[in-house]
């Protein structure tokens, strides 16, 4: 059986690697062609890159940028940020890229959604759900977890998984580059209700997060800070865990 899919989530802001925390004060990492390579080296299952400026300011999908990353990817790669017609998802998909994630216009807009699946298949669109918890429950937001949306996101992701999304892409606002482990409960909720797959993301640091991610109900584990920070001060190291780790990963997961 297949081992669960560890996803490094890349932030990109003015063409450069960022890393943010709680979705806030972007932090330079690096190149992101050079971070490709390395982690070509590593044997990454998938890589996902999000462009911050795209996503909250409204600038125009980095296409050329897309090109030149998908020209160096050996590894299944999905792209969000910015997405808005049919045209750019055509386009992201003509250079390269397998996947494409939807955020703002999927919850602004759903019937974008339903179009896109119509053309584009449901194993090629994936909707990145930012939610944050707080005092009365869970909270939709968009543009990077800059905008409150009025809707429960739990009912809102049934709603997806109804219009033939293949995925969720599900962000802990509150969680994101802290390096605290997944929102579990988060992840447990909408296991409960769902059965399209859900990547859990915002939290881990450890490879005991992405095994509780798992075990709690994530079909696939991703995270950021984990594969590009190292050591109590957060210097900046690519890094990812060897196929030996992610093997006792699952066997601790089958065993439980």
């Amino acid at each position: 059986m297949a081992l669960p899919r560890c996803i490094p989530v890349l932030l990109l802001q003015g063409g450069a690697l960022v890393k943010t925390v709680r979705f806030q004060n972007p932090r330079y990492i690096g190149d992101p062609l050079n971070a490709v390579r390395i982690f070509n080296e590593k044997e990454v299952d998938e890589l996902v890159f999000l462009d911050l400026d795209a996503s909250v300011k409204g600038t125009s999908i980095p296409f050329q940028l897309l090109e030149e990353i998908s020209g160096e990817c050996f590894m299944p790669l999905s792209y969000g940020g910015g997405i808005k017609t049919m045209e750019d998802i055509r386009r992201i998909i003509q250079i390269g890229i397998e996947k494409v994630i939807i955020g703002t216009e999927a919850v602004e807009n759903p019937s974008f959604v339903k179009q896109a699946v119509v053309e584009f298949g449901s194993s090629t669109i994936c909707v990145s759900l930012d939610i944050q918890k707080t005092a009365i429950g869970y909270q939709l937001y968009t543009r990077s977890g800059t905008k409150l949306m009025q809707k429960d996101p739990i009912d809102f992701a049934q709603e997806l998984e109804k219009l033939g999304v293949g995925e969720l892409l599900v962000h802990s606002i509150d969680r994101e580059g802290m390096q605290n482990g997944y929102d579990l409960d988060l992840v447990r909720t909408l296991r409960k209700v769902l059965k399209i797959p859900i990547i859990a993301s915002g939290g881990a640091a450890t490879l005991e997060h992405l095994c509780e991610g798992v075990r709690n109900g994530a079909s696939a584990v991703a995270a950021g800070s984990m594969f590009v920070f190292h050591g109590r001060h957060q210097a900046v190291l690519i890094s990812y865990p060897d196929q030996a780790a992610l093997k006792r990963i699952y066997s601790s997961i089958q065993r439980k």
